[in-house]
């Protein structure tokens, strides 16, 4: 792609990165090009960055242990998800409450932390996040939880997500059968959520005209970043394509195939 230097010194010169993780840094276990170089850049530059992921399986301890197994070192207090985002607006609306939770560690850590207990009887809330133990048996229990006046949450609206060799059902379409039956719409915490935004722009303590989000949704990542006010990069390394891109109605700042271009400068901008 042409490359685009005053408008990729504009990107270098941010004080503060969001970065997305599925997509951006990494398809299941591969790590995708040019990502090391671009962290030890992050640090080297002495950049405000913290990893804001939708996906809610992981805590941050275990993200944190995955980018070292993939040969990345960076500190826990750098990462975000929408588990800890739930949990926050939970215990933000209902102190104390109790669940019942299809997901993985990650969600069921949040949870507990902030004090919610387990419940699969009368519970408060049925949260939804990305889950392994996903199956007819738990649904069909949700549904009728909901049916009896649980609120239904769902931990980011993604409908799919990037993996090594392919794409895989996310949040949105896992929850779906729920809404379906109960016509219940759910209420989702995580991008394009203004929730996570905020708590993202002050975990970075720098002020959104001096960031920058980089993502790989249309859905979730850019128009977070758009209406937050903060320049917006969108990577081809996931989930967008360039003609998916063009049936939104709104746009990314900057295009980027991957993090690496922003070291390479090789990116095409639109401004």
């Amino acid at each position: 792609m042409k490359v685009n230097k005053t408008n990729i010194a504009k990107i270098k010169a941010k004080k503060g990165f969001i970065c997305d993780m599925d997509g951006v840094i990494y398809h299941g276990n591969k790590l995708l090009p040019g990502v090391k170089e671009f962290v030890e850049w992050l640090k080297t530059e002495e950049k405000s960055f913290v990893f804001l992921t939708n996906s809610s399986e992981r805590t941050p301890k275990e993200l944190q242990e995955k980018l070292s197994r993939l040969g990345i070192e960076v500190d826990q207090s750098h990462f975000y998800t929408s588990a800890l985002a739930t949990a926050t607006f939970l215990d933000s609306q209902h102190p104390k409450g109790s669940a019942y939770i299809i997901g993985d560690a990650g969600l069921i850590n949040a949870l507990y932390n902030v004090g919610y207990t387990m419940n699969n009887v009368n519970p408060d809330y049925v949260v939804m996040g990305e889950s392994k133990s996903y199956s007819f048996d738990r649904i069909e229990l949700a549904v009728n939880l909901v049916i009896k006046g649980a609120k239904l949450i769902g931990t980011n609206p993604d409908i799919s997500g990037p993996i090594e060799n392919g794409i895989t059902p996310a949040t949105k379409a896992l929850i779906a059968p729920i809404e379906m039956v109960t016509g219940r719409n759910a209420y989702f915490i995580g991008k394009p959520n203004p929730l996570m935004m905020r708590i993202a722009v002050k975990k970075l303590g720098i002020e959104p005209e001096d960031t920058v989000i980089i993502g790989d949704r249309m859905d979730t990542d850019i128009i977070a970043g758009i209406e937050s006010e903060i320049d917006t990069v969108l990577v081809l390394s996931g989930i967008t394509d360039r003609e998916t891109m063009k049936s939104f109605p709104y746009q990314p700042r900057y295009i980027l195939n991957g993090v690496i271009d922003i070291i390479d400068e090789g990116c095409t901008m639109y401004e």
